[in-house]
C-alpha cells in the first residue's frame, strides 16, 4: 500500500457503524495481531447518547452532533469534514445511507488531505445519475434494456460517451437520453413501445420515490407530471419493463490499480414497496455461464471509469429468455453484504479499508484465499477478468425486518 490509515472517523450511525468497526477490528486482530490498532471515532447525537448507541460503545472516542434529522448529522458534508479534521483522523468511512452517495463528501475531503473510503467524488457523481450510468454501461458493452437512450431499433446504437475532464457525460449525449418534457416522454415511449409497460423514472429519485408503472400515453401523461412533483429539478427517463424479471446484484470491488474483481452476487427479487426483504447468494435462478458473464460485463464497467471501493452491479434477469439488463451501479457498499461475505468469505469493510490503503486487490489474503492461491500473502498477480475463483459451496439468506408504521406499533 501506499497510505497508512490509523484513524477512521465512521460517518454513519446504527447497523452501519456498528458492522463496520467489529469488521475492521477483526481484520486487525487476524492479520496485525492487535484489534485496536486502527482507532475509531464515532459521531453520536443526543439520541444515540440516550439509547446507550452499540457503535458509540464500540468507538475509541466519539463526537457529539447536532440532533434531528440526519441533514443536521450524517448527511451534513460540513459537519462530517469538520470532524474529520479536528479529529485527525486519516480516513472517512461512510457506510450506506447519508452522505454515502453525495459526491461533495470525497470532493471535500480530497482537497483536506483525508482518504474517503469509496469511489473518486467525479465517479460518484456520475454514477448517481441514473441516465449517464446507462450510458457509461452502454459504453463499456453492458446490456441495456430498450429505453430512452437506446431504443434497441436496427438505427439505433445505443448512446455511448467517455468521461470528459470533468468527470461527466458529455452534455448533448446525456440530453438525448432524457425526456424534458410530457412531449418528449410521448414520442420516446411511441419509439420504446408499450407492449411490455413502461417505467418513468426520475434520474435522481430512489427508495420508491419518482417512478411510475404506465401502459398507455394517456397515463404517462399524468404519471410523468407526478415524477416530475415528486423529484423536483430531476432529469426524467423512460425504460421498458423487464417483465418476470429478477433482481441481481454482482458484488464488484475496483482498486487504484486498476483491478476490478467480481466477488459473486445476490438474488434481491423478494420487495415490497421497491424495498428489498429477502436477500441471497448465489443467485442461483441464473445459470452459472450467464451469471459469469454479468460479472465480467461489472468488472468492465468498473474498470472503464475507474471505480475505487466497494460498489454494487444490479441487473434485471428474465429466466425465461436468460437475457439480462443493467440496472445500475450503486458507488457504496449495501446493507445486504453480510450476504456476499457469507459465500466468498471476504471481509468487505476490511477489503474497502485495505483498497484505500492503496493495496492492490490481488494481495488481499481473504481474495486470494478465494482465488485458490496457496500462498495467501503473496504477490503475484491475478487477472480477474480471466481467472475464476474457487466454486462456492454454501448458500445465504437475509431477511430485512422493517417497520411501515412504527407510530402504530
Amino acid at each position: 500500500g501506499n497510505l497508512p490509515i490509523k484513524k477512521v472517523l465512521i460517518a454513519n450511525n446504527g447497523m452501519a457503524a456498528t458492522k463496520s468497526i467489529l469488521s475492521m477490528r477483526q481484520w486487525a486482530y487476524m492479520e496485525l495481531g492487535d484489534e485496536n490498532a486502527i482507532k475509531f471515532v464515532a459521531m453520536a447525537t443526543a439520541e444515540d447518547l440516550k439509547a446507550n448507541a452499540e457503535f458509540v460503545r464500540l468507538a475509541d472516542t466519539f463526537v457529539e452532533v447536532p440532533a434531528g434529522k440526519n441533514l443536521n448529522n450524517y448527511a451534513n458534508v460540513d459537519v462530517i469534514t469538520r470532524v474529520a479534521q479536528e479529529q485527525g483522523v486519516d480516513a472517512v468511512w461512510p457506510g450506506w445511507g447519508h452522505a454515502s452517495e453525495n459526491p461533495k463528501l470525497p470532493n471535500t475531503l480530497k482537497e483536506m488531505g483525508i482518504k474517503f473510503i469509496g469511489p473518486p467524488g467525479p465517479v460518484m457523481s456520475v454514477l448517481g445519475d441514473k441516465i449517464a450510468a446507462n450510458i457509461l454501461a452502454q459504453t463499456a458493452g453492458v446490456s441495456s434494456i430498450p429505453w430512452s437512450g437506446s431504443y434497441g431499433g436496427p438505427d439505433d446504437g445505443p448512446l455511448q460517451a467517455e468521461l470528459n475532464d470533468e468527470g461527466t457525460i458529455p452534455d448533448d449525449i446525456f440530453e438525448k437520453a432524457t425526456c424534458r418534457s410530457v412531449e418528449e416522454a410521448v414520442e420516446a415511449a411511441k419509439n420504446i413501445g408499450y407492449d411490455n409497460g413502461i417505467m418513468i423514472k426520475a434520474s435522481e429519485g430512489g427508495g420508491g420515490k419518482g417512478i411510475r408503472f404506465v401502459d398507455n400515453e394517456e397515463d404517462l401523461k399524468n404519471a410523468y407530471i407526478q415524477v416530475q412533483n415528486e423529484v423536483i429539478g430531476s432529469p426524467i427517463f423512460l425504460m421498458q419493463l423487464c417483465k418476470n424479471a429478477r433482481h441481481i446484484e454482482v458484488q464488484i470491488v475496483g482498486d487504484e490499480h486498476g483491478n476490478a474483481v467480481a466477488l459473486n452476487g445476490r438474488d434481491c427479487s423478494t420487495q415490497r414497496r421497491f424495498q428489498k426483504i429477502f436477500e441471497e447468494g448465489p443467485p442461483v435462478i441464473v445459470p452459472p455461464e450467464t451469471f459469469q458473464k454479468m460479472e465480467r460485463a461489472a468488472q468492465r464497467l468498473t474498470q472503464s471509469i475507474g471505480y475505487v471501493g466497494a460498489g454494487t452491479v444490479e441487473y434485471l434477469f428474465n429466466a425465461d429468455t436468460g437475457n439480462y439488463f443493467f440496472l445500475e451501479l450503486n458507488p457504496r457498499l449495501q446493507v445486504e453484504h453480510p450476504v456476499t461475505e457469507g459465500v466468498t468469505g471476504t471481509n468487505l469493510p476490511s477489503t474497502q479499508l485495505q483498497v484505500a490503503m492503496g493495496i492492490p486487490l490481488y494481495n488481499i489474503p481473504t481474495i486470494r484465499k478465494l482465488y485458490g492461491k496457496e500462498d495467501i500473502y503473496g504477490t503475484d498477480p491475478i487477472d480477474f477478468l480471466v481467472d475464476e475463483y474457487v466454486p462456492i459451496d454454501c448458500h445465504v439468506i437475509a431477511a430485512r425486518i422493517t417497520a411501515e408504521n412504527p407510530d402504530e406499533g
